[in-house]
């Protein structure tokens, strides 16, 4: 288990120019935005604008603090998307926008590379094991409130804006305990295509 503290994320530019996005984790280390075969991060959205576009990858949404966000998919409804709502998935090359609702928001993102990784993303606000499945890496975010992870019992606590990276082969099975009225996030990544039933 590695644990990624608040405090040692990196601050990496937005493609577009646009504002900037807290890197939690990204395969290969220090990959550039073009490179990556998997990223997770998390952003504050302070305007309403364009998604940057990533060509060739699929990537996952979810609203961690705010009022919400209005997202235009290409040529598909409107979606609305606030911190109680399930994540959202899109590929990343399709043309996309966003209207917050009412002031700025944080939103989780991860992404990945299409044919090289697939991921699932997931909201956790009660207690929850996981045993990866055919997933070999996963990483739990707490953007908000306390979460503890129990593995082999060993019990490790996260901090608002923590993270964790797990490996099936050392961390498996895990129990994820979100704080009360705290929810958490489930990233699980599987290396290759994507999966039959992948969220």
């Amino acid at each position: 288990m590695k644990i990624v503290r608040a405090a040692d994320c990196r601050i990496v530019p937005w493609k577009n120019g646009g504002g900037a996005t807290t890197e939690i984790a990204v395969e290969p280390d220090n990959a550039s935005l073009d490179e990556f075969d998997w990223r997770i991060s998390m952003a504050r959205v302070a305007s309403d604008g364009p998604f940057s576009e990533f060509v060739g990858t699929d990537r996952s949404l979810a609203v961690v603090t705010g009022r919400g966000l209005v997202l235009g998919i290409g040529d598909a409804a409107d979606v609305v998307l606030d911190a109680a709502s399930d994540p959202i998935r899109f590929a990343g090359d399709t043309p996309t926008s966003a209207r917050l609702l009412a002031g700025a928001i944080v939103d989780l993102n991860v992404m990945t590379r299409r044919g090289r990784y697939d991921h699932r993303l997931q909201r956790v606000n009660a207690s929850t094991i996981f045993d990866f499945g055919d997933h070999r890496i996963a990483a739990v975010v707490a953007p908000s409130g306390e979460v503890s992870l129990i593995v082999r019992q060993r019990t490790v606590t996260l901090m608002p804006g923590d993270s964790a990276i797990l490996t099936s082969t050392a961390d498996a099975p895990c129990q994820i305990v979100p704080a009360p009225a705290t929810a958490c996030y489930l990233v699980l990544l599987h290396e290759g295509g994507r999966q039959i039933g992948s969220a």
